[in-house]
């Protein structure tokens, strides 16, 4: 059985830090924070949990900046997004679970090129 490892990448880990703090005095970024937690439990579990981008629909910058070929997303509560990547690790018995970004819903459509209607 592989070994599953998930690592944020900076952004991502700038935005668990913020939830972090505010969470002691915030109801809505403690239940996003404990929804983070929940479901990186879930992708250790089943790596493919989040539900899959197509490749063509994966924005540009993630495949610069990180040279990503495939893309996940979860849904966490006041519509904010967490996307993911799947690597092999340094080894052949290591999966990493690369978190790209946590976003919220406005971030997540203009970086997917959604409009608002």
């Amino acid at each position: 059985m592989k070994i599953v490892r998930v690592i944020l990448s900076p952004e991502a880990e700038e935005v668990y830090k913020y939830l972090n703090e505010k969470s002691a005095n915030s109801k809505i970024e403690k239940s996003i924070l404990l929804a983070i937690n929940k479901k990186v439990e879930l992708i250790k579990l089943n790596t493919h949990y989040g539900n899959p981008i197509g490749k063509d629909l994966i924005p540009k910058m993630y495949k610069e900046q990180y040279g990503i070929t495939n893309l996940f997303r979860i849904e966490l509560p006041n519509r904010w997004r967490m996307l993911y990547s799947l690597t092999n690790g340094g080894t052949e018995i290591e999966i990493i679970a690369f978190v790209l970004d946590i976003i919220g819903h406005g971030t997540y459509d203009k970086k997917f090129g959604y409009k608002k209607n």
